[in-house]
């Protein structure tokens, strides 16, 4: 401890400064494994816009959605997936790549490498970038060779193309089956909702109760109106025949006659029927039913262009991955960043060199 409080400034330099810096230069030139980097941009879009003409209640049973932020960040968490790992080591033999870096062993995959561990090396070798604004997303993939650089970079925009493709038909594969079940169930609404409509007409020997109410009540009016005018022709005839004429008779007959059939007419709108129901009653009921008949024919209309809808969507490319800008082909290494690291590393021994200069002249002072 002694002889490290008596350590001169230029021996403390050498130590904290020069040796470092030394050794790390060496490592940067003798050892240091160059990583080059290829970039792509892309994003996710739905194709067409047919959407936007379908009607809403369509709309939700056929499952389109507009394009959004999402599409692309489930992207992004599937390039980081161990699922993709497996698929581009198989097709590109990673393991061997990464292991194939010399003696660089702060870069270089373990060969007995655990698959979690290969995995956190995959991400570390592979960038994203997400932009909130554009939804795009940047890929850059390291290599320690300029064209493996590229080809991983161009396997990983060749199976995110197919994951898009596969999750979303799977998706609307999904969506037909639920489009059709709930055409199935609106098709036995309908059926039962007409049956319904077919025995309340068959019950109570009805075609439209409602109409039939409507037409009894005009006969009553005009019945009404022709008895006015007889009863009027009656007076005219009273006024200068006793009541025992003939023709005061035959008036008075054809008004009972009137009244009767009036009484009849209306007692067939408003009066119990044979059945016990009153035609009024009848036609409200008769109302209700025709109304649950178009509500199950309006669904059911909407369930088969949702069905029509998704059908065409589970057949179509219904989102692609839409590359900005390919894989490109690096041609300078892009780490390490020898320049900046050395920069970095000098300032760091130059304040560590101060410290413990300060440090040791402290004790010094102490020991005087």
């Amino acid at each position: 401890m002694n002889k490290i409080v008596h350590l001169s400034s230029r021996q403390l330099l050498l130590a904290l400064v020069a040796a470092p810096m030394l050794l790390y230069g060496l490592y940067l030139t003798l050892i240091a494994a160059d990583r080059y980097v290829s970039e792509s941009v892309i994003a996710v879009r739905q194709a067409g816009g047919e959407s936007s003409q379908l009607p809403g209640a369509a709309l939700m049973l056929a499952g389109i959605t507009p394009p959004s932020h999402e599409d692309t960040l489930y992207l992004k968490d599937f390039i980081h997936s161990q699922g993709l790992l497996l698929a581009l080591d198989k097709r590109l033999d990673l393991r061997k790549h990464f292991n194939a870096a010399g003696a660089d062993l702060p870069f270089k995959l373990a060969g007995d490498a655990s698959r979690e561990d290969f995995t956190a090396y995959f991400r570390q070798r592979v960038e994203l970038q997400f932009d909130d604004r554009s939804a795009l997303l940047r890929v850059r993939t390291q290599g320690f060779e300029p064209a493996f650089a590229q080809q991983l970079n161009q396997a990983i925009l060749e199976e995110s193309d197919r994951f898009v493709n596969e999750t979303s038909h799977r998706i609307a594969r999904e969506r037909l089956r639920f489009a059709e079940i709930e055409l199935d169930q609106n098709a036995k609404r309908l059926q039962t909702a007409k049956n319904e409509v077919l025995t309340f007409q068959s019950r109570y020997q009805l075609l439209d109760p409602a109409a039939q109410a409507q037409s009894s009540g005009t006969l009553a009016l005009q019945l009404q109106t022709i008895r006015a005018q007889l009863e009027a022709e009656l007076n005219g005839l009273r006024s200068y025949l006793n009541d025992e004429a003939y023709q005061v008779k035959a008036l008075r007959g054809r008004l009972a006659a009137l009244d009767r059939q009036i009484a009849t007419e209306s007692a067939r709108a408003t009066t119990t029927g044979k059945r016990g129901e009153r035609m009024n009653a009848l036609a409200a009921d008769f109302q209700a039913l025709q109304l649950k008949a178009q509500f199950a024919q309006d669904a059911y209309r909407l369930a088969l262009v949702a069905v029509e809808n998704a059908r065409i969507d589970a057949t179509r490319k219904i989102k692609s991955l839409v590359v900005v800008e390919p894989p490109t082909a690096p041609d300078t290494a892009a780490y390490p960043l020898r320049a900046y690291n050395l920069a970095t590393l000098l300032a760091i021994c130059v304040l560590l060199f101060a410290i413990t200069r300060l440090v040791l002249a402290t004790i010094r002072e102490h020991q005087d």
